[in-house]
C-alpha cells in the first residue's frame, strides 16, 4: 500500500492537533508551518475531514480546526478514505471471453486484499499515532 501525499499530510495534521492542541482551535497556517505542509494546500485538504466529521472548523478571527471527537475514536482508515476515497481492489479488465475468468479471480483477490488493508487501518487509532 502507498499513502498519497494528501493522506499523509492529513494524517500529520490530525496527529498534530491530537498531540499538541487537544480541543483548542488551531489555525491552518500554524499546522502548515509546524508540519511543513504547503499553506495553500492544507485548507483544501482539511475540508473533506470536516465533511467526514473528523474535524470541526470555525471561520474568522480566532477560528481554526480541532478534532470533532477524541483521537481514540478516529481511525487511520477514516482519514485516508475522507481524503482519497474508498480503499478498494481494482483490476483492469481485459477484453475477451478467455480473460474474463482470470480477471474475475484477480478481482476477488484484490477485493480480499483491500478488505484486509481496510480492516488493519480501521483498527489503528490516531491516539496510537500520537505517542512519541
Amino acid at each position: 500500500m502507498k499513502l498519497t501525499r494528501a493522506s499523509s499530510y492529513a494524517l500529520h495534521a490530525v496527529v498534530y492537533m491530537a498531540r499538541e492542541k487537544g480541543t483548542a482551535l488551531v489555525a491552518a497556517e500554524t499546522i502548515a508551518k509546524d508540519q511543513s505542509i504547503p499553506e495553500k494546500f492544507l485548507p483544501r485538504l482539511l475540508k473533506p475531514l470536516v465533511s467526514a466529521q473528523i474535524l470541526l472548523s470555525r471561520k474568522g478571527p480566532g477560528g481554526g480546526y480541532r478534532l470533532a471527537r477524541p483521537s481514540s475514536l478516529i481511525s487511520m482508515l477514516e482519514i485516508i478514505e475522507a481524503v482519497d476515497g474508498p480503499i478498494q481492489g481494482l483490476v483492469p479488465m481485459n477484453n475477451g471471453k478467455a480473460a474474463a475468468r482470470l480477471d474475475s479471480r484477480l478481482q476477488a483477490i484484490c477485493d480480499q486484499s483491500a478488505g484486509q488493508v481496510r480492516k488493519l487501518l480501521g483498527a489503528i487509532r490516531i491516539s496510537e499515532l500520537t505517542r512519541r
